[in-house]
């Protein structure tokens, strides 16, 4: 073809072949609609009236003896930039006299609440990036908005990942039946061999019968209601999201904590809420 005619070919195919995809919008499931997304569009500190950042145990030292102070709205440890959150975990200990909840820890990370008054049943979804660096352990997860006893009043493990085992994502329930401490938890692990590489959605479907985990909206596991009281399916009350990365812990830093691979950082790139209609 000469070089005009293919100047006039490739112009004739440019609006289909050059178009932008339009930015993703939320596909509620069938029967449900959206009640809640953070899609991170603006830059800045994480949208205060969607989030809170919990900070109640940096000086008596975090659950499963993480190794993590949680700062407070401080951007090198959570912010938005180009549509995403980052939340990071950075080796450095922060200096007392301006963090006078400081207890004393050589990492700090955010860990990120959902505001209101939570959720009972619906569709979570969260699509994510996650870290790797050995000792990282980050989660997208659940607990009671009025969480009076843990295991008792239950958690849902949405997505869990520690370094050491780069690639294998984890979905569990803990209740009063069944709870890590007892080593009854219930849930399962899923390959993601680029889970650290590529974004990846983390989902749920939880309604009064089951709980069910996905991935890619591709089931994994589910959880049963068997019917047979609280310490079973303590699942019937608000539920609100958190975000965060751990380091190190009971679980996190099984094999050590590689202090050469911090920054570690996870990137989430929108967090949607439906419910049946």
């Amino acid at each position: 073809m000469r070089p005009l005619a293919l100047a006039a070919a490739l112009l004739a195919l440019a609006p289909a072949a050059l178009a932008q995809p339009a930015p993703a919008q939320p596909s509620a499931p069938e029967g449900h609609r959206l009640v809640w997304a953070d899609e991170f569009d603006a830059d800045g500190p994480p949208d205060p009236a969607r989030w809170t950042f919990d900070t109640s145990a940096n000086r008596t030292g975090w659950y499963n003896n993480e190794a993590q102070y949680y700062a407070d709205a401080r951007p090198e440890n959570a912010r938005v930039e180009a549509g995403r959150l980052i939340i990071e975990a950075r080796r450095e200990r922060l200096d007392p006299a301006a963090f006078p909840d400081h207890g004393g820890q050589d990492y700090t990370s955010a860990r990120m609440v959902s505001r209101g008054p939570g959720w009972t049943y619906g569709v979570f979804e969260v699509r994510a990036k996650l870290p790797c660096g050995r000792g990282s352990w980050p989660a997208v997860w659940m607990l009671p908005t009025a969480l009076e006893a843990w295991p008792e009043d239950g958690e849902i493990d949405i997505m869990e990942h520690v370094g050491h085992r780069p690639g294998v994502v984890h979905g569990t329930v803990h209740t009063g039946a069944y709870n890590h401490v007892a080593k009854t938890q219930r849930g399962a692990g899923i390959r993601v061999p680029d889970a650290c590489d590529a974004f990846h959605r983390y989902q749920v479907r939880w309604t009064p019968d089951a709980i069910v985990f996905a991935l890619d909206d591709v089931e994994y596991y589910r959880f049963a209601n068997e019917r047979t009281g609280k310490p079973a399916w303590p699942f019937d009350q608000p539920f609100q999201l958190i975000l965060n990365i751990a380091v190190g812990g009971d679980w996190g830093g099984e094999e050590g904590v590689d202090d050469g691979s911090f920054p570690q950082r996870m990137e989430v790139d929108w967090v949607r809420v439906w419910q049946a209609e």
